[in-house]
Formats: structure tokens, C-alpha cells, sequence
């Protein structure tokens, strides 16, 4: 008969998680040294770590615990599933009823024309997929010379082998080779760094952009555009409404896919469920993930067009099968939770809350503008970001050496509220739709609190001091 466990101590985990656990995109001996912040309990919009320190998260996880943490329903759909079936392989033409009943629930959803859904396990492998999917789509209608892609400048389309050079940040590159030859970007409509004099400018310099590199690489080479309709991991870059549909028709004027990443800005994130619902647009492809299970359990999607479904159908013999395919594909468990998810946001008013809280969120946005650490300020639905500059007229930003995003996050977190900080002072913020406004009126106040902080230190003066001399 074994032993039971030993409880284990803090200093321990720290040690074990020190020398055995590598964390997503982190210095390896940067995290040696620091250790980690270790999470033990959730609730609501709420966190605890191992010391008892109980903080507000105002980015759901990762962009992703919309529902927010300890839905009791969500835990009872999982349990439920896995007592009757824990796993079934979509191989071999098996199926299980939540995969089913989840894909048909999605295609209902989401913009007119995505009949067609491919389980993944998260927002990178749906990208993956979509790369896939779309280089055998154009050689098995004729057109094998299509096979270069276009994506945006801070545009974030996960970490995979392929995907990782559609994304564009720098982190995601260095030493890995990448960007690939046939991954190419064009400028982001990113308005508060931009020369255009209003929003349309702006619009017409994006749809210039991608008409100009598609002539460039010849339009007969050019497989598909990817974009998120808000840029999420690039600092939450919000382009101007009407956007989106611009490059959409762009694209359909090209002849060329239309790519909307939606990992981020799906299942309420914006206020609609989808941010395409907005302008109207129906994508070819459209890739979903963190929000479609809440973070509960691993899961992605990706939505397809009957166009691209029947181009790659009827382009092989019917004794042929399309090689692409995930061990965990449609995995029951989590379409139980996608399914309890999707009924938390319609049924449970989640996504009601959400885009009535929202008002409480743009209005603590714009309040933080007057602070002399900030730059701007933008945001749509429950995705924002607040940009500090060292001065506000030439927007110039702090220099890189007075690690700003580091001190940003450790001091949030002393003041009880967690947020993104990117490397380039921007502070990302996603609060979980289930936010009250109470809530979110502290997640400002432990913000301004913050910023007030950093204000006092002598370094960040004298930073400010300088640009204004």
C-alpha cells in the first residue's frame, strides 16, 4: 500500500519548479533567479498564491479565463464527461457527442459561412492547422503556386514551428529562425504611433500596405492574410472600426484568403461574441481558442469556410484521406466545458455582464490619460492597454535599461491587482467578463496606484525630467 503524500514545503515547490520546470517565454536564467510566483486557488476575479496573497487578475490568465475562476458548473460538466467518457479519438471516423454537439453550436455562432470546425488544442495549433489547411486548399484547386503569406508588424499568431513567423514580435524570432521565406508583414494600424491624420487615412494606408507587398510577391504567389481584429500580445492595438471589413474586401478584391485570429479577441472579449460580428465580416478561415473553454481545460478551433472545405474535398480521390491530425482533437472532456462555457456567456449572463461592465472599463481607461506617465490610452469591450511614454508631446518611450515592464508587474502585484506588462511599457488588461463594477472600479485604482508609485521612484523622474528639458 503506498504512503500517502507528504505535504510539500513553499521553499520546495520553489526549488523543484527552479530546477526542473521551463515557463513559456521567460529567460531561462532570468526565472533561475527570480523563481516563481506560485498560483494555489482562484475565485471569481480573484487569485491566491502559496503566501496567502489574494490579488485581483485583470488579465483572466492569459487573455482567457473569461467565465472567471471557480465555476462550480463548468468542474460538474467536466466530471460528469470524464466518469462516461474520458477520451475519444476522432480517428478512424470515430466521434463523441460534446466534439458534435460543441462544433454544430459553433458554426451557429460564429459569422455566416463557417460550417466547418477542426478541434485543436489551443490558439497556436489552430494557426498551425490554418497554415495547413490552406497550402493543400490552393494545390488541390490548380493553384500550387500560391504560397506566401502576409500577417501584420506586432501581430501575434502563436509560437508553432510556422506560426511563430507570422508573429511578429521579436521574442518570438530570435534563434529560432524565423521568420520562414514565405512569411512576410506589412505595417500595423497602430493609430497612437501613426503619421495618418484620421482614421480613414489610417484604414486606406493598411488596405495600401497589403495591396502593395501583395503586388510585390506577384498576386498569383499569394496564399492568405492573417490578422487579429484587435492586436492582442503586440499591446493591444486597436484599430479603427470599419478596418477590419476593409481588409476583408481587400482581400476578396486580391482573391486571397482572409485569415481572422480571433484566439484573443473571441467569445465576448470586445463586446459581440466574435469581433467580426462588428463589421459584419465572414472570414475564409477564422482560429478560436482561449476563451471557447475559459482556460478550464485546453482547447482550440478552427472555423472554415464551405469554399475552402469544398476546395480541399473535392480535390483528392474520396480514397485518400487529408493528412492532418491531433492525438486530442475533439477531446470530450474539454468540449463538455466548451459546451458549459458557451452557456455560462448566452444563458448564465456572462457575456450580458461583460459588455455592461465594459462602460465601467472605458471610463477607467480615459481617466488614467491625465497621468504624467501616460501616453495613451485605448481599448474596446473588456480588451485594453495603457501606454507609458516618457513624455507625452514627442510620445518617446522609456529607455530599455531602466526595465520598466519588470518593476510595472512586481509593483501591481504589491498593490494587489495583476495585469500585463509588455516590454515596450504597455500595460495589458483583459479582466474576466464576470467582472462587477466594483471590481473594476479597484482594478483602476490599484493601477493609478501603481503608476503613482513608479512616479516617486528618482530613476523614472529623471527619465521624465530629461525628455521634457
Amino acid at each position: 500500500m503506498a504512503s500517502p503524500a507528504q505535504p510539500i514545503s513553499n521553499r520546495s515547490l520553489l526549488e523543484m519548479d527552479r530546477d526542473h520546470l521551463i515557463h513559456p517565454v521567460t529567460s531561462f536564467r532570468a526565472h533561475e533567479s527570480r523563481g516563481a510566483t506560485i498560483l494555489q486557488s482562484g475565485d471569481g476575479m480573484w487569485l491566491t498564491d502559496i503566501d496567502g496573497n489574494r490579488v485581483l487578475d485583470a488579465f483572466a490568465g492569459l487573455w482567457c479565463v473569461n467565465v472567471g475562476y471557480g465555476q462550480e458548473s463548468i468542474v460538474e460538466a467536466a466530471v460528469e464527461q470524464m466518469r462516461r467518457l474520458p477520451y475519444a479519438t476522432g480517428y478512424f471516423h470515430f466521434g463523441s457527442e460534446p466534439a458534435i454537439r460543441l462544433a454544430e453550436k459553433l458554426v451557429s455562432l460564429t459569422p455566416e459561412g463557417l460550417n466547418h470546425v477542426f478541434f485543436t488544442l489551443g490558439g497556436s495549433d489552430a494557426v498551425d492547422s490554418a497554415i495547413r489547411y490552406i497550402t493543400h486548399y490552393w494545390n488541390a484547386v490548380g493553384q500550387p503556386s500560391r504560397k506566401q503569406f502576409i500577417a501584420l508588424e506586432r501581430g501575434y499568431h502563436g509560437s508553432s514551428t510556422t506560426g511563430s513567423g507570422l508573429t511578429a514580435l521579436a521574442n518570438f524570432h530570435r534563434n529560432f529562425d524565423v521568420p520562414l521565406k514565405w512569411q512576410h508583414h506589412i505595417p500595423s494600424p497602430y493609430g497612437y504611433r501613426s503619421d495618418a491624420a484620421d482614421d480613414a487615412e489610417l484604414i486606406a494606408q493598411s488596405v495600401g500596405h497589403l495591396k502593395t507587398k501583395v503586388a510585390q510577391l506577384g498576386n498569383e504567389n499569394v496564399a492568405a492574410f492573417f490578422c487579429e481584429p484587435i492586436q492582442g500580445s503586440g499591446g493591444v492595438v486597436v484599430p479603427p472600426k470599419g478596418w477590419l471589413k476593409a481588409m476583408r474586401d481587400c482581400c476578396t478584391d486580391l482573391g486571397i484568403l482572409f485569415v481572422a485570429d480571433e484566439v484573443i479577441t473571441g467569445f465576448g472579449r470586445t463586446g459581440p461574441l466574435f469581433a467580426c460580428e462588428a463589421e459584419g465580416v465572414s472570414p475564409d478561415l477564422m482560429t478560436l481558442a482561449k476563451g471557447l473553454t475559459a482556460g478550464y481545460a485546453p482547447m482550440g478551433a478552427l472555423m472554415m469556410s464551405d469554399k475552402v472545405y469544398h476546395g480541399i474535398a473535392d480535390g483528392a480521390s474520396p480514397d485518400l484521406a487529408i493528412g492532418h491530425g491531433l492525438t486530442y482533437s475533439g477531446h470530450p472532456v474539454s468540449a463538455a466545458i466548451g459546451l458549459e462555457v458557451l452557456r455560462l456567456y448566452l444563458d448564465g449572463g456572462i457575456l450580458a455582464n461583460g459588455q455592461s461592465v465594459s462602460a465601467k472599463f472605458e471610463t477607467g481607461l480615459a481617466a488614467l490619460s491625465d497621468h504624467p506617465l501616460v501616453g495613451d490610452t485605448r481599448g474596446r469591450g473588456m480588451l485594453g492597454a495603457i501606454e507609458l511614454v516618457a513624455d507625452k508631446a514627442s510620445k518617446a518611450r522609456f529607455a530599455p535599461e531602466l526595465k520598466l515592464a519588470d518593476r510595472l508587474f512586481a509593483a501591481g502585484y504589491g498593490n494587489g491587482v495583476i495585469f500585463r506588462a509588455f516590454a515596450d511599457n504597455i500595460i495589458g488588461l483583459a479582466p474576466a467578463l464576470c467582472c462587477s463594477d466594483d471590481e473594476m472600479e479597484m482594478i483602476f485604482a490599484r493601477i493609478r496606484k501603481t503608476l503613482d508609485g513608479l512616479l516617486e521612484e528618482s530613476d523614472i523622474r529623471k527619465a521624465i525630467g530629461s525628455q521634457q528639458g
